[in-house]
């Protein structure tokens, strides 16, 4: 039998190890999980994931909870665990070897599985690349020691993965399927209360206490340079837990913005959907904000050792997805120095007032939101089951 890639259902008991360690990741393995069994409705799934991978059947050996460290420091002090977690997923695998292995993410634990899976002769695959094609070059040689195949988000890390001659399939972003086109400005800003008739612009300084300490602040004295020029503009913060809403509002209380300002736990999709403009850090926000259609402005600051250091190991022209994905300044970047509160309250002044503009950012991003709208689930399925059939052959 073979399997859906020629429309036939495969009836092979297979079994797919996969080792996801973070709630992102959880979601891409379920929606993975869905795909293949589709494909192979007695396939077997185990290894390491959330709630959203166990409630599709899958099989997890390790909490994935015991995986979702983040900070040289908290890694240093679970250091011996996460060996010994990767030690008993070693035996494991070992013992009742996989068809295939495929780490989603994580690359600093997963990778190292896939190398001594593949050693082992497992196949392996891994689903969203590092950065690798931004900094730190040098380890794509570990990689195509460890991979089989690598699944990538966007067409340019697919680019740099055919340079290196490593095999690779472009699956596109899980995001693009879920946000529609045309998003609902006018819902979202019922949704959350806001004044319909007022234009909304959206603030996101970051999830993390140092991102929103630096960037806050200048991104809310931007507010105050613009509150000058718009006293019609209302301010939307979404706020990623109890603390850094605590933080945000002690901030706008100390600068005395006097404008609207609505302050959000969560809901940060929601509130970049209401908005005419944000203003934002830089990071995967800024692929949503495009997804949403919005026009945005860039600001990031860094300590002045750690921009030094960046700048040297950074070995690609833009840090704004959207900027990535056009191979063109589409949004701007106002980085260290040049993160002024003028320069950004003129960069989002000028997107709130140039319909034109406007239009062209929409026409740019939706194209873009249709290149990566390729059904990523069922498309990495069709790439893992090529994987599979090949080595079942």
């Amino acid at each position: 039998m073979t399997s859906q890639l020629s429309g036939v259902v495969s009836n092979r008991r297979i079994t797919v190890g996969i080792v996801a360690g973070e709630a992102s990741g959880d979601i891409l393995g379920a929606g993975l999980i869905r795909s293949l069994r589709a494909r192979y409705p007695k396939a077997r799934f185990v290894g390491i994931g959330g709630d959203e991978m166990v409630a599709e059947g899958f099989h997890s050996l390790v909490p994935m909870e015991r995986l979702s460290v983040m900070g040289l420091v908290e890694v240093l002090g679970r250091i011996r665990e996460l060996f010994s977690i990767r030690d008993r997923l070693m035996d494991y695998f070992l013992a009742t070897p996989p068809d295939v292995v495929i780490g989603i993410d994580s690359p600093d634990f997963t990778l190292g599985v896939e190398l001594r899976c593949r050693q082992a002769g497992i196949r392996t695959a891994h689903y969203v690349s590092p950065s690798v094609w931004a900094w730190r070059q040098k380890r794509i040689f570990k990689i195509a020691r460890a991979v089989d195949l690598m699944l990538t988000l966007f067409p340019f890390e697919a680019r740099f993965y055919e340079e290196h001659r490593v095999p690779v399939s472009f699956v596109g972003h899980p995001l693009a399927d879920r946000i529609p086109l045309e998003p609902d400005t006018m819902a979202a800003r019922e949704a959350l209360g806001l004044d319909k008739a007022a234009p909304v612009l959206a603030i996101l300084p970051g999830s993390r206490a140092g991102e929103v300490e630096r960037l806050g602040g200048l991104f809310l004295e931007a507010a105050r340079w613009l509150q000058q020029r718009r006293q019609d503009l209302q301010l939307v913060i979404p706020c990623v837990n109890r603390e850094r809403e605590k933080q945000v509002r002690a901030l706008v209380e100390s600068l005395g913005v006097q404008l609207p300002v609505t302050i959000i736990r969560g809901r940060s999709r929601e509130v970049m959907a209401s908005a005419d403009v944000v203003l934002l850090a830089s990071g995967t926000a800024t692929l949503e904000a495009m997804l949403l259609k919005k026009p945005m402005v860039v600001g990031y600051r860094l300590s002045g050792f750690s921009y030094a250091l960046l700048s040297r190991l950074v070995k690609v022209p833009y840090v704004a997805l959207p900027n990535l994905l056009a191979r063109e300044q589409l949004v701007p970047e106002l980085l260290q120095d040049d993160a002024t509160p003028q320069a950004l309250g003129e960069a989002v002044l000028e997107r709130l007032e140039n319909e034109a503009e406007r239009r062209r950012l929409a026409e740019a991003f939706t194209a873009l939101h249709l290149q990566l709208r390729q059904d990523a689930d069922e498309k990495a399925a069709s790439a893992i089951a090529g994987l599979l059939e090949r080595e079942l052959a």
